[in-house]
């Protein structure tokens, strides 16, 4: 079957995060949202079919993961990376963020450090705080326009601060994002495996947040956390969901994988009574994507990579003051207007008023993200093209 990426779908009026929210969030209806992480993209046919299935069913009562489910998730992660994982190791939660918020909550206690990668995904703070942990921001170094881990740091976050009294706070948590959000690095085996084994040598869990590992721009591989060795494996909580790939985030329907029985045990009991059960919906429909979404993620993906290629044609050509950093992987790109000379209060509001853009603000994703916007080019290129024609007249008004 052919999909139509160009096809614009009229989302307001739908209670859409993205479309009808414009004036509370930019100030003014006229803006052009481009910052939530969701697409502009009717869904695979088979998942609104399946979907419909169980809707004339209509009896939604309280439902528990079925086998297939399960196998449909097994199936997959062995199909994409050659990972043989057990159904058992699966929990399913309403939301990678939910299960991020339990694992710190079952991982650690109120003033340990949790290590995040800053420039990161802004709700990952609010996470740590939340639970009344520290953050410690192993910043990514940001070197000839391409973003790079710091080993050097991330051994000295590790280490124990003994001058500290009564006692230095403990580090036992790591969050990573693989692909990345918002600097769009798909990290290769060879840094997962040097990150790792810094935090393994401290007796540390990791989290590893994976849910664009399916959003692959480039001839990059995604290599999952936990394939790299069975010690790995049992030291991580490996987040993935269809939500991003598919267009299913309104479903919010996750798959957590976790290996070790103990961590796996502490991890339900922790969201016992936080995390609610994932709706049935969003099983069904994560059950459909990964059986029968493929041939839709196909033209998906050729669809973004045409868009990339657009945005960055397009900036290098008529906005080049903004540089763009390449992503690897997701459908976010993040873009450096730090030479516009403007500060946050500043850029926020020329995006907003004066190019009539909503894009999220790179500041929200830490202090290292100053000067920087991130946008979502999961859109129909039409959209894409008036977003940048926007930018374009701003910049060149200054």
């Amino acid at each position: 079957m052919k999909y139509n990426f160009d096809k614009v779908i009229n989302r307001k009026g739908t209670s859409s995060w993205k479309w009808d929210t414009t004036e509370l969030i930019f100030g003014s209806d006229d803006v052009l949202p481009m910052w939530v992480a969701d697409m502009d993209f009717l869904v695979a046919k088979p998942i609104i079919d399946a979907l419909k299935k169980r809707i004339d069913h209509g009896v939604f009562g309280y439902t528990m993961p079925w086998n297939s489910l399960t196998s449909a998730v097994v199936d997959r992660v062995q199909q994409k990376y050659n990972w043989k994982i057990k159904p058992e190791w699966i929990v399913f939660t309403p939301g990678v963020i939910p299960a991020i918020y339990s694992a710190i909550k079952a991982f650690t206690h109120p003033g340990d450090d949790v290590i995040l990668q800053g420039p990161v995904y802004y709700p990952f703070w609010n996470a740590i705080r939340d639970n009344g942990c520290n953050i410690s921001n192993n910043q990514l170094k940001l070197i000839n326009n391409h973003y790079e881990m710091d080993f050097e740091d991330l051994k000295k976050k590790f280490a124990p601060h003994p001058e500290m009294i009564p006692s230095p706070p403990r580090t036992r948590l790591m969050i990573l994002c693989n692909p990345h959000n918002p600097v769009g690095r798909v990290w290769s085996k060879k840094e997962l495996k040097k990150a790792g084994e810094i935090a393994l040598k401290h007796d540390a869990i990791v989290i590893s947040d994976e849910i664009h590992c399916e959003l692959l721009l480039t001839n990059s591989t995604h290599t999952p956390f936990a394939t790299i060795s069975k010690e790995f494996e049992q030291h991580s909580i490996t987040c993935m969901a269809p939500s991003k790939t598919f267009n299913l985030a309104g479903l919010e329907a996750s798959s957590i994988i976790i290996p070790n029985e103990d961590l796996r045990n502490k991890f339900n009991i922790a969201k016992e009574g936080i995390t609610p059960d994932t709706n049935v919906l969003g099983l069904v429909a994560l059950e459909a994507a990964y059986r029968y979404g493929n041939e839709w993620l196909s033209q998906l993906l050729d669809y973004l990579r045409k868009n990339l290629e657009f945005l960055m044609k397009y900036f290098e050509e008529k906005i080049p003051q903004v540089k763009v950093i390449k992503p690897e992987g997701t459908y976010l790109a993040w873009l450096d207007f730090r030479k516009l000379g403007m500060d946050n209060e500043k850029l926020s509001a020329f995006l907003r008023r004066k190019a009539k853009v909503g894009l999220d603000d790179g500041y929200l994703f830490g202090s290292s993200g100053s000067g920087f916007e991130r946008i979502n080019i999961a859109c129909p290129r039409s959209i894409l093209e008036e977003g940048l024609k926007r930018i374009e007249k701003a910049v060149n008004s200054l």
